[in-house]
């Protein structure tokens, strides 16, 4: 089966990285899941799930039993996916704050999240980087335009309105959906688009 990272960093909007991992749990793949400990604070202030950062109960997290999430936390620097001779499809960090995107733009590797999207980038494997901040500083625009121009795929939290959302949960699918889109993940969140009737 095809390996994916998934981490989950401190920014608001814990909710995408969570319907991601709602999702890719019921699909044919491994999922290894980092969470930062500022994710794990914004997790129980946004979700009301307190999670043990070294040990999290995916259950409680995620309302799902499943067998293809491998946790590492993200202190653990030997962890697979921190070599390049693990091999990923594809990395995605959803939420993603400011301090992880500035730091990955910018070859910093103080953690396991920002370690193994090192290695992803320089195995010209795919990475998905979801920011959920505004306004954005210039230092942020910079350190997006560097990603982007490496090949990582800067995919903000901007929901749509196209498909007329009644719920915060549509709008939520819309996000995660553009994200399995990038993944080439099949999946029915959204309806495809047809063009105007």
């Amino acid at each position: 089966m095809e390996n994916i990272i998934v981490g989950i960093t401190g920014a608001s909007g814990v909710i995408y990285g969570q319907r991601l991992l709602q999702i890719l749990c019921r699909k044919e793949c491994n999922v290894h899941l980092s969470i930062s400990d500022a994710a794990a604070l914004v997790i129980k202030h946004e979700l009301g799930v307190d999670l043990d950062r070294d040990h999290p109960d995916l259950v409680q997290f995620l309302g799902y039993t499943t067998d293809n999430i491998i946790y590492h936390s993200n202190s653990d620097i030997g962890a697979t996916i921190a070599s390049s001779r693990y091999f990923i499809k594809a990395m995605c960090i959803v939420p993603c704050s400011m301090n992880t995107l500035c730091s990955i733009a910018h070859g910093i590797s103080n953690n396991l999240i920002q370690r193994a999207a090192s290695v992803t980038i320089k195995e010209g494997r795919k990475l998905v980087v979801v920011p959920r901040e505004t306004p954005l500083s210039s230092i942020h625009l910079k350190a997006m335009l560097k990603l982007s121009s490496i090949g990582a795929c800067i995919l903000p939290a901007m929901p749509g309105f196209y498909h007329k959302p009644k719920t915060t949960d549509d709008q939520v699918n819309f996000v995660v959906a553009k994200i399995l889109d990038v993944l080439a993940i099949k999946h029915m969140l959204i309806p495809e688009w047809r063009g105007e009737a």
